[in-house]
């Protein structure tokens, strides 16, 4: 037994220090935060809080449109996210649970959908907008996020389709019901772990997306998401870094707490798949 825990030692260690250097960085975001203006400018760097002021978040909520950034941040994210939900769950319904002429070419389609660098996409993306009249649309950048999160949207419900009994749908229709209605009745309330475990991680991707939001939205401020308006205050002669810190950490929160409160069903949604039992 005592070897045992001393083979877990340089693991547990390795772990800690792994733990320590990415959360360093968010740490050190949210205490620059509620640092005073001469303490972080200070050359002595200091890991603990000497003293705490709210005037940085005050200064980041006073810039004017600040809640404007937040609808439009909310409007792109829930949108995209919300119609590549709605795709995906019928697009993986088909791939699971149907044979049809052209299904393998489409899953590896998805797959390399999947598997490509969207930032290699910005300029043609551009050009699209450019040519269709619709850089600076906010329903355009949600099209652009629907798309972003479509393949991985219907990768990961194909795989909770694959672990709900196809039983359970026969059963269902042998009592009755179409197969629209087996699925609307038996599988979609099984398979609600799997969507709110897609559904959060696509929201995480559309609300930090910055190259898209800066690129296409580059000429009326008042249509800016979060992560442009944050690059805002780094453009001029000084930066503000304690309404900087401070508006990073008022943009973090809504994911945090999110991911806070539904933890546990996303984890149990992505460890024991969308069938208990």
């Amino acid at each position: 037994m005592k070897s045992r825990v001393l083979k877990r030692v340089p693991l547990n260690i390795a772990a800690l220090i792994v733990f320590v250097v990415m959360i360093f960085p968010v740490y050190w975001m949210v205490l620059t935060a509620f640092r005073p203006a001469k303490d972080i400018g200070s050359d002595t760097p200091k890991f603990l809080p000497s003293s705490v002021t709210f005037d940085n978040f005050k200064s980041a909520v006073d810039i004017e449109n600040f809640w404007n950034f937040w609808g439009n941040s909310l409007m792109v994210a829930v949108g995209g996210v919300g119609l590549a939900l709605i795709v995906a769950c019928f697009s993986a319904f088909a791939v699971a649970r149907m044979q049809w002429k052209g299904r393998a070419p489409f899953i590896l389609m998805v797959f390399i959908a999947q598997m490509a660098p969207w930032e290699a996409l910005i300029i043609p993306m551009f050009l699209i907008g450019r040519d269709q009249e619709m850089l600076n649309s906010l329903p355009f950048l949600t099209a652009i996020y629907f798309v972003m999160t479509l393949p991985f949207s219907i990768v990961t419900l194909r795989g909770f389709l694959a672990n709900i009994p196809v039983e359970l749908e026969e059963a269902a229709r042998v009592d009755g019901c179409t197969r629209f209605g087996a699925f609307r009745r038996v599988v979609f309330p099984l398979l609600a772990p799997g969507l709110l475990s897609t559904s959060l991680f696509g929201f995480i991707t559309a609300w930090n997306e910055f190259a898209f939001a800066n690129t296409l939205l580059f000429s009326d401020p008042k249509q800016d998401t979060l992560p442009a308006w944050l690059n805002e205050f780094s453009n001029g002669l000084t930066v503000d870094w304690g309404a900087t810190m401070a508006a990073a950490t008022l943009f973090m929160l809504p994911v945090l707490l999110i991911f806070l409160v539904l933890q546990g069903r996303v984890t149990g949604g992505l460890t024991s798949g969308a069938v208990k039992g």
